[in-house]
């Protein structure tokens, strides 16, 4: 006799859901349509998905995380803005960059942005798609994840802590 109602051995007695983690960074959430963006694109595709998380059995865990120093990018080992981390996997390994037009704005410089990589097309926004294909990617065939090594800030985001830093400083003086 086992202690389950259905006889599965393990589905009716635990109660415990999977947990996934869902890592959203970003640099600004104010003046960067990118973000702003991305974030209602990332809350739509966790609507959508939210019936089939709980059937499954999951529960999801959406933390955000503003980058606002070469610290925070250090720790985050952040690459590009704005990023979607499933797990602590990128949702697009792909990491390609144009102008931004609102970060430029925010800076008083030129600055490059992520641009999302789906299906051969590139976008300034992650289309809802790549991140509910991401998310039940990481569900159904989770791919080990392996932190590469050192942790270089790259140039753009260096440039960007730089310029802003600069310019709020300046802003404050007067």
């Amino acid at each position: 006799m086992t202690d389950t109602c259905c006889n599965c051995g393990n589905c009716c007695d635990s109660g415990q859901k999977d947990k996934i983690d869902i890592d959203f960074l970003y640099l600004d959430l104010e003046a960067c349509k990118r973000c702003c963006g991305t974030e209602t694109a990332l809350k739509e595709a966790l609507e959508a998905l939210q019936g089939t998380l709980d059937a499954a059995g999951f529960d999801v865990s959406l933390n955000y995380h503003l980058v606002a120093s070469e610290a925070d990018a250090k720790k985050f080992k952040f690459l590009s803005s704005p990023t979607i981390r499933v797990n602590g996997r990128d949702i697009d390994t792909d990491i390609k960059e144009n102008k931004c037009e609102s970060c430029g704005d925010i800076c008083g410089e030129d600055i490059d942005c992520r641009v999302w990589v789906y299906k051969g097309k590139e976008y300034s926004i992650p289309p809802k798609e790549l991140i509910i294909n991401s998310i039940l990617e990481e569900i159904y065939s989770p791919k080990k994840y392996k932190p590469d090594g050192e942790y270089i800030i790259p140039p753009n985001l260096k440039k960007f802590f730089n310029v802003r830093y600069y310019h709020e400083k300046e802003s404050n003086s007067n």
